[in-house]
């Protein structure tokens, strides 16, 4: 009886041991890797000359103009050089803002008589973006990316964001998983709008019980949902370099989430939207399945990122409120904000020459 007692005891033991060293916190998690690459490929590349030509339509009344406009730099899949800056500006200089690290070129005019004008221009080289083989072993967070995990004002973490996004992760354990199911569910549910004349503003409660929208919109409920889940995410907004020519009208926004291990991942689930809806084509077709398996990871050569971070407090601060994001330029005239949409006051026009 006591050799059972003592048998009993050291197995109970035994078994406490390794319950408190499977909890361990920094015990790596195994991911279900859906996403794969297994193929060795040469990254697609292009160069080309992009300019920015911005001009703010002024009146009398007209005392202080101010612009500020997204200031492309070199990155590990792009490289900036030879940038010239041209312009009837009384001053104009490179700032970097705060919160996103966004650069930013600033000009002024003070009583302007005609219509301020600044030039942009540069040489541009842009990498394909294509994803390696993800960890199975996930490891903790860098501190670092804790920022990519806050709510915006527009993209909420808590209440039907924290609603759908509980539901679409349920039973993910892994941030690779919660991503993962997060970018299905809005391939599978999400349909692009034509009808929109940009990019979308984000508005991520409103979109989750649409879920119908553009490239921002995509990008804002991805980010959003992920963040909810405790994934770090973010907007990347740039352009597409795709053609020769007048692309003013190519903005474009994908996102990343931070995975562990690998670093930021590329994900742009509005391309497929825009896919199925440009080809009418069944989210079973073919071409559908590669571009997914593809932009889950990927991007194409043709996309140049300008800025990220919503809520923006621009450097110089700009006198109105915080920006939704900042892609398009921004100008204010003696204080107040100018739209940049209709482009009835404040135009700008990008134009690409490849080499």
């Amino acid at each position: 009886m006591h050799k059972n007692k003592v048998f009993a005891v050291v197995v109970l033991l035994i078994l406490i041991s390794i319950f408190f060293v499977g909890c361990t916190e920094n015990q790596p998690t195994s991911s279900e890797i859906k996403y794969k690459s297994i193929e060795k490929v040469t990254l697609k590349e292009k160069q080309g000359k992009m300019t920015f030509d911005i001009t703010i339509r002024t009146n009398e009344t007209a005392e202080a103009v101010r612009l500020w406009a997204p200031y492309p730099v070199s990155n590990e899949n792009q490289k900036v050089e030879n940038v010239t800056i041209l312009g009837n500006y009384d001053y104009s200089g490179i700032y970097r803002e705060g919160i996103n690290g966004n650069m930013i070129i600033y000009a002024e005019w003070n009583n302007p008589l005609n219509f301020p004008n600044l030039n942009l221009s540069f040489d541009i080289w842009r990498s394909e973006i294509f994803f390696k083989n993800f960890p199975e072993e996930e490891g903790n967070l860098p501190v670092d990316v804790n920022k990519y995990l806050l709510p915006t004002d527009l993209g909420p973490t808590d209440g039907l964001v924290k609603t759908y996004s509980n539901e679409i992760t349920e039973g993910k354990v892994t941030i690779l998983e919660k991503a993962t199911a997060i970018y299905d569910y809005l391939i599978e549910h999400g349909e692009r709008d034509p009808n929109l004349n940009f990019c979308g503003d984000g508005d991520v409660c409103q979109l989750l019980q649409l879920l119908k929208g553009k490239c921002v919109d995509f990008s804002s409920v991805f980010v959003a949902l992920s963040r909810s889940a405790g994934v770090p995410a973010r907007e990347i907004l740039g352009t597409r370099i795709s053609k020769d020519g007048d692309i003013t009208g190519a903005y474009h926004c994908r996102a990343e989430f931070y995975l562990p291990n690998y670093g930021w991942v590329s994900v742009d689930p509005s391309d497929i939207a825009k896919l199925m809806l440009n080809e009418n084509l069944d989210i079973n077709d073919t071409k559908v399945v590669e571009a997914r398996n593809y932009y889950f990871g990927g991007q194409t050569e043709t996309y140049i990122d300008l800025s990220t971070g919503r809520d923006v407090i621009l450097n110089p601060n700009q006198d109105a409120g915080p920006l939704n994001y900042f892609m398009y330029p921004y100008a204010e005239v003696n204080g107040k904000p100018l739209d940049f949409i209709s482009q009835e006051y404040l135009k700008y026009k990008v134009t690409f020459k490849e080499y």
